[in-house]
């Protein structure tokens, strides 16, 4: 009770001092349950009176407004009331700050404690809003829905007593959050507010940040071309008609930022129930573009005009087709009706052979039954085992044969297409090697052809020419034994040629051989798994073929196996060696000779 003076004591409404002092005394659960109290201290008196006043001051004055701020900050789903209590403290709050006159502070009042309220009201507010849109019950959707909009009476109440606040309450990014939503109940209610601040304060927008101001916009903006909802669209359009008629500099802003909102405005929302609204946002907006000539007003009229001719027009002729779209359709209803009372018939008639044909086998086995009984009543009693024996064969036998049809023929069936293919594979095989027999008897191998003889004026001009190239090539004279030296010396080279390009095929085998073996190392290794995962047929894989080989490296790893398990000392000299440990060269010496890959090591 700071602000509350001692010459104050004496004027103050008891019931104001007793609440201030329980709640003074009581512990933070009982609290928001005590200033509910203040409901009817303020439904006492008649509103604007001078005995509101008073106790609204008092109420202030002894921080009860103080109390009733810092409980909307709270989680109410722990505290006792739950919600309800908060939304009734929120109307409580509303109610007190409008009309207060405060005059020991006016600036801690104006300044901190609205700004203040207005701050824990949003934040109220989204909380609910959250929860709203959470829930899932229906009872439980519509409660919350119902708070949500208490609250933001109270902040709108509160709005109509300190219209300063509007600026504050469009900054807030609790607004800007509870603008922002997809649920059409929580948006349509959020844009009265909207609307109701503009009402209160016209002026409002001139005065908010840059980016406050785009980021309303751009949310009506946004719900005008993303829904089809004609009550949002209805709320959305309001307001920002109510925007263009009491700010006109940002009608600009709006041709300008938003160039595709008017045809968005007469091409999705036309026809929704709220054209007056419409239709005068449009008209400024164009009007603004034509810079007051009003050419696209009439052409916006015309347009309007022409498309109400062009419905009309249509709506006769539709209304011209309806008896044939009539007749068409009661065609098909009895064509649908017809065939579905086809299909009960068959289903009856299929109904009534089942039933026909169980009670021809119930006949059938009567009969046989009775059949049977007169037979065993003729033989005679030592004859009935035998007699029962020989049926059951011929039942058995019978029972087999069936199955047995019914098998071969499920099988056949089965197989009829595979056959088919192999039959189709015959054929064509049978054909084609037809075919290569018949090409391989028309085209015999023909036997060498003698290339055909020269004329003699052929020959001539042949000789000649042969002559005039002797003549300008003359050979150089050799003599025999040279001739046959450089044969000699030809036939060395080739052998020697010959037998290099065997070595080195022999070499390049071995390469491509140790190459592809090396490739197979690699790619084993590579998929090789971990040892966690070893079976026995992963070891044999790495295992080597040749059994000496095995044989070696399995003795040399157990040999290094124990030589690392030795201490330090036994492995300073040959002196400290014990008898267990294989030096190198015994290692080596130990099988004797090894053959690997068919070569002696």
């Amino acid at each position: 009770m700071a602000k509350a003076s001692s010459a104050g004591l004496a004027t103050a409404d008891p019931r104001v001092l007793a609440l201030a002092a329980q709640v003074t005394e009581s512990t933070e659960q009982d609290t928001p349950l005590l200033l509910l109290k203040l409901k009817d201290i303020l439904n006492s008196a008649s509103l604007g009176c001078e005995e509101s006043k008073r106790i609204k001051h008092d109420i202030y004055s002894y921080d009860l407004t103080q109390y009733c701020l810092l409980v909307l900050r709270q989680d109410h789903s722990r505290l006792r009331g739950g919600w309800a209590t908060a939304v009734q403290l929120a109307e409580i709050l509303s109610h007190c700050c409008v009309g207060l006159e405060v005059k020991e502070d006016p600036e801690e009042f104006y300044k901190k404690f609205l700004p203040s309220a207005i701050d824990n009201l949003l934040f109220l507010g989204r909380r609910l809003q959250a929860r709203f849109i959470r829930a899932i019950k229906a009872e439980e959707k519509q409660d919350f829905l119902c708070w949500f909009q208490t609250v933001t009476d109270a902040i709108c109440w509160l709005l109509g007593g300190h219209v300063q606040l509007a600026a504050c309450v469009l900054q807030n990014s609790h607004f800007l959050q509870l603008l922002i939503t997809d649920d059409v109940e929580a948006a349509v209610t959020m844009m009265s507010v909207l609307h109701r601040i503009l009402t209160v304060n016209s002026s409002v927008l001139l005065h908010v940040g840059e980016e406050t101001l785009h980021s309303v916009l751009d949310e009506l903006v946004y719900k005008l071309s993303s829904t089809t909802n004609p009550v949002v669209g209805n709320a959305a359009t309001k307001v920002l008609l109510l925007v263009v008629k009491f700010c006109k500099q940002l009608v600009e802003l709006l041709t300008t930022r938003y160039k595709g909102l008017k045809g968005l405005l007469s091409k999705q929302w036309a026809g929704k129930g709220f054209d007056r609204d419409l239709s005068q946002l449009l008209d400024l907006l164009y009007l603004e573009q034509s810079n007051g000539k009003g050419e696209l007003q009439s052409q916006h009229q015309a347009a309007c005009i022409i498309q109400a001719m062009w419905r009309g027009h249509q709506t006769r002729k539709r209304l011209k087709k309806l008896p044939q779209a009539v007749t068409t359709l009661q065609r098909s209803f009895r064509a649908k009706r017809e065939q579905e009372l086809q299909h009960l018939q068959t289903q009856k008639e299929d109904e009534a052979l089942k039933l026909q044909m169980q009670l021809q086998r119930q006949k059938a086995m009567r009969l046989f039954h009775e059949r049977q009984l007169a037979l065993l009543e003729i033989i005679h009693a030592s004859q009935v085992n035998k007699y029962l024996e020989e049926m059951e064969g011929k039942s058995a036998l019978t029972i087999q044969r069936f199955w047995r049809g019914y098998r071969a023929r499920r099988n056949f069936h089965q197989q009829r297409q595979s056959l088919k293919e192999y039959k189709a594979a015959v054929v064509i095989q049978r054909a084609a090697c037809k075919f290569l027999e018949r090409r391989r008897r028309r085209r015999p191998l023909s036997p060498w052809k003698d290339p055909k003889g020269l004329t003699d004026e052929q020959r001539v001009a042949l000789q000649q020419k042969v002559d005039d190239y002797i003549k300008l090539h003359p050979a150089s004279k050799m003599s025999e034994e040279m001739s046959k030296e450089l044969h000699l010396q030809a036939q060395e080279k080739l052998a020697q040629f010959l037998l290099r390009n065997k070595l080195d095929q022999r070499a390049a085998q071995r390469r491509q051989a140790l190459l592809a073996q090396v490739n197979t190392d690699v790619e084993l290794l590579m998929n090789a798994p971990g040892l966690a995962e070893t079976t026995e047929k992963d070891l044999d894989v790495f295992m080597s073929r040749s059994i000496p080989v095995a044989t070696k490296a399995r003795q040399t790893h157990n040999t290094m196996l124990k030589y690392n398990r030795l201490p330090w000392w036994k492995k300073l000299g040959d002196e400290f060696m014990d008898d267990d440990v294989i030096p190198d060269d015994a290692l080596h010496a130990e099988l004797g000779t090894l053959f690997i890959g068919g070569r002696k090591f």
